[in-house]
């Protein structure tokens, strides 16, 4: 699966993802007036104003890009019509090609680990049916539980051709409270860095893992040092742009080939109407603004590497 995603970045020369992690006050009056007037102020109301929003940000950013990454808490906010709408989104978006990273950071143990692969990633046997619930191209692991929390999703990868992102240096301020805790010399994220190279080792597709990283933009040395640790770990990079990460900050993210990494932005593009940079294209056409901060987050992003 990340040799699909490789390929999609070459393609589009566009190292980056659209976080669709849409909130309702990111949706502009007439969508969520016109949702609200069909099904009322209700949770079935609201679902369908996320959707005409997203579906608005996906027509006019699709070509321009490789993949998405829907946070699904975002969706589940709205209880099972959220999750719905999540699932059609992601359909949506494979329908137009782009590959899907469900952002879901699950992680468990066992048989409950087992299940949250096969919800995102796998299959299911109903009877003598088998279905896909979820089915994302990818989806972000949390490693707090070790081996046994990962493999499931590992064991998944193999089967299906799918991938995971294992979080290993975050991009939020107080991710150093746990992570950067030195435990035998090193910080704690190296130690994980070292168990994500461990699990992906058997799970190539070419150069690289289908097990990849999450490596926020905000902490650059951390990113170039995990960088050299994990030469043939893909890293999924948060932390760009609305929470202060620059072009130059994930430069250190990528292989010297300009490889190596997608960069997330979310509330940067879905809201970007709301910037003052992109205020000329008012809330009537926030999907255009949406286009024109892809196009920008391109060009700044291409200019370091």
């Amino acid at each position: 699966m990340i040799q699909k995603l490789i390929q999609k970045i070459q393609e589009t020369k566009a190292p980056i993802c659209v976080g669709l992690d849409p909130m309702l006050n990111y949706i502009p009056e007439q969508i969520l007036t016109r949702s609200y007037k069909e099904l009322g102020e209700t949770l079935e109301g609201a679902a369908d104003a996320v959707w005409n929003f997203n579906k608005e940000i996906i027509d006019h950013t699709w070509d321009l890009i490789p993949a998405v990454k829907p946070q699904i808490a975002m969706y589940e906010q709205f209880g099972i019509e959220g999750l719905k709408i999540y699932e059609k989104t992601v359909r949506y978006c494979q329908e137009k090609g782009l590959v899907v990273i469900g952002d879901a950071k699950r992680g468990d143990i066992g048989s409950t680990s087992a299940a949250y692969a096969v919800a995102h990633l796998g299959k299911v046997q109903v009877g003598g049916n088998v279905f896909r619930a979820f089915d994302t191209d990818f989806v972000t692991v949390n490693p707090y539980l070790g081996t046994d929390g990962v493999k499931p999703f590992v064991d998944v990868c193999k089967k299906e051709d799918k991938g995971i992102f294992v979080l290993v240096k975050t991009s939020n301020p107080s991710s150093g409270e746990f992570q950067d805790r030195q435990i035998d010399g090193k910080p704690l994220y190296e130690h994980v860095a070292d168990k994500v190279v461990e699990w992906g080792s058997d799970c190539k597709d070419g150069r690289y893992s289908n097990v990849g990283a999450v490596v926020g933009a905000t902490y650059p040395e951390m990113s170039a040092a995990l960088r050299r640790q994990m030469p043939d770990t893909y890293f999924l990079v948060p932390g760009y742009g609305a929470q202060g990460g620059t072009a130059k900050d994930l430069k250190a993210c990528f292989n010297e080939d300009g490889l190596g990494a997608v960069v997330n932005s979310s509330r940067g593009i879905i809201a970007a109407y709301r910037q003052e940079k992109y205020a000329r294209f008012g809330a009537e056409h926030f999907a255009e603004a949406s286009r024109q901060a892809v196009i920008d987050m391109v060009t700044d992003i291409n200019s370091v590497l």
